[in-house]
């Protein structure tokens, strides 16, 4: 073999190298610190309404409904609050305020679970006809609902316990 190309050979394998490195390196940095998100446009401030792709089984279409319905014998049928029963943040209330909240690690998320199991963009909460719905954001490790893994959008009953990561929580009233 040539000096030429036992140099050439060299290089090549120096280049391909470098190249596994760069690798390795971009994906442990989009693993700690997510991907960068876009800005919207000033004219986009509103959020757009959630639209469920095609591929889940969703509940029938009825307007969602930002607060909670009540039963003529006067007793509410949707959860008011998230309380925390495991994991770091045990004890903490949330109140549920709006038709939807984010959960992860993420820092604009609703609900910030910072531990190794959970993903940035993890979950989703969304009041959708009279009740909660929980939808898994394709997270790595999973959410599960009274220790099943939830693949499509699951209505959540109150105080049935929700596991992402090493947290634990339940709807109440």
């Amino acid at each position: 073999m040539s000096e030429l190309t036992l140099l050439l050979l060299r290089f090549g394998f120096l280049g391909l190298m470098w190249a596994f490195i760069f690798a390795v390196v971009y994906a442990l940095r989009t693993d700690l610190f997510g991907q960068k998100a876009r800005k919207q446009p000033v004219a986009d401030a509103a959020p757009a309404p959630f639209t469920p792709e095609p591929s889940f089984q969703t509940p029938p279409a009825t307007p969602m409904v930002s607060s909670p319905s009540v039963i003529p014998g006067g007793t509410s049928t949707s959860a008011s609050r998230l309380v925390i029963t495991g994991g770091a943040k045990e004890g903490l209330e949330i109140l549920l305020q709006g038709e939807q909240l984010t959960i992860g690690r993420a820092s604009e998320s609703g609900l910030v679970i910072r531990d190794d199991y959970t993903s940035t963009h993890h979950a989703r909460l969304l009041l959708w006809d009279e009740g909660w719905v929980i939808q898994d954001l394709d997270s790595t490790n999973g959410t599960f609902l009274n220790g099943k893994r939830v693949t499509v959008p699951t209505q959540v009953p109150l105080n049935t316990p929700v596991k992402i990561g090493t947290t634990s929580f339940e709807l109440r009233r």
